[in-house]
C-alpha cells in the first residue's frame, strides 16, 4: 500500500476507535458534553500515529510539539469546564429535538449528530498534522513564520479563556458582558486563536509540499468557527441573555482583534 494511504488508514482506524470508546461511555453517562475536550487530545492522537509512522522530521516534530501543546491545553480546559458546569445545553437540546421529532434513540442520535459528525471534521482538519511529515529538509522560513503563528495563537486563546472564567467566577459580574482585556479587542479570542493555530500548522505542513494540498484544513475550521459551531452558537444566545450585548457588538470587533470603536 502507498505510504501515505497507510498512514491515512491507520489514523483514521485508531480515531475510530477512540470515537466508539466515548460513544460507548457517553450512552452509559446519558451525556456526550464531554466530547468537546476530545476534539483538541483527538487531534494529538492522530498526531502522534502520524509521527509514530513517519519517524521524526524536523517539521513533522515541530507539528507534534505544537499540536499536542494546544490539544492539552484546549481538551484539559474543555474538560475542566464540563465537570465544572454538567452537561452542555446545545448537546442536550440536539438530543432532546432528534429524539423527539425523528424518533431516534439516544444511541442513534449521539453516534450520528455528535460522534460520527465530530469524527470525519476532526480527520480533515488534522491532515497538517498529518501529511507535514514527507520532508527531512531543516526548518525554513515558512515553517518559522507558522510556528510563530500557532504560538501567538495558543497564547491568544488561553489569555482570553482565563480572562473569561475568572471573570464568571466573581458574582458581581453576573448578568454582564465580559469586555475587559483580550474580550475587548475581538468578541472571540478564543476562537480568533484557535484559527491561528491551524494557520500556523498548515504553514509549517505546506513547507514539505505534500502538506500544501492540506489547505482544506484551516479553511473549515476558520469556517466552523465563524459560520457554523463557534460564533453563531454563543452570538445567538448571548443575544437573548444580555441585554448590553448589541452594544458591545456595536463597539467590538467580530473575530480579527482591533481597536474598539468610540461613543
Amino acid at each position: 500500500m502507498n505510504p501515505i494511504l497507510q498512514l491515512l488508514a491507520v489514523n483514521a482506524a485508531v480515531s475510530a476507535a477512540a470515537f466508539v470508546v466515548l460513544w460507548l461511555i457517553g450512552l452509559r453517562l446519558k451525556d456526550v458534553s464531554f466530547v468537546d475536550s476530545w476534539w483538541g487530545l483527538g487531534m494529538a492522537l492522530i498526531a502522534w500515529t502520524s509521527w509514530l509512522q513517519m519517524g521524526p522530521t524536523p517539521h513533522g516534530t515541530l507539528l507534534l510539539v505544537l499540536c499536542t501543546v494546544w490539544a492539552l491545553r484546549l481538551g484539559g480546559y474543555l474538560l475542566w469546564r464540563w465537570r465544572k458546569n454538567g452537561p452542555d445545553r446545545r448537546y442536550v437540546t440536539m438530543m432532546a429535538h432528534a429524539q423527539q421529532n425523528r424518533g431516534w434513540s439516544f444511541a442513534k442520535a449521539s453516534l450520528l449528530l455528535v460522534f460520527a459528525l465530530q469524527y470525519a471534521l476532526q480527520f480533515v482538519i488534522a491532515l497538517p498534522v498529518q501529511l507535514g511529515h514527507g520532508s527531512t529538509a531543516p526548518l525554513g522560513a515558512l515553517a518559522c513564520a507558522g510556528a510563530a503563528i500557532a504560538v501567538v495563537g495558543i497564547l491568544f486563546e488561553t489569555i482570553g479563556d482565563a480572562q473569561l472564567a475568572a471573570f464568571k467566577a466573581n458574582p458581581e459580574n453576573a448578568g454582564k458582558v465580559m469586555d475587559k482585556g483580550l474580550w475587548r479587542y475581538t468578541r472571540h479570542p478564543n476562537y480568533f486563536g484557535d484559527a491561528c493555530v491551524w494557520w500556523g500548522l498548515y504553514l509549517i505542513a505546506a513547507e514539505t509540499g505534500l502538506g500544501a494540498w492540506t489547505l482544506p484544513a484551516p479553511v473549515l475550521m476558520t469556517f466552523l468557527l465563524t459560520k457554523w459551531s463557534g460564533v453563531p452558537t454563543v452570538e445567538g444566545r448571548m443575544r437573548r441573555k444580555r441585554p448590553d450585548y448589541e452594544g458591545y457588538v456595536a463597539r467590538t470587533s467580530g473575530f480579527v482583534p482591533w481597536f474598539p470603536k468610540k461613543g
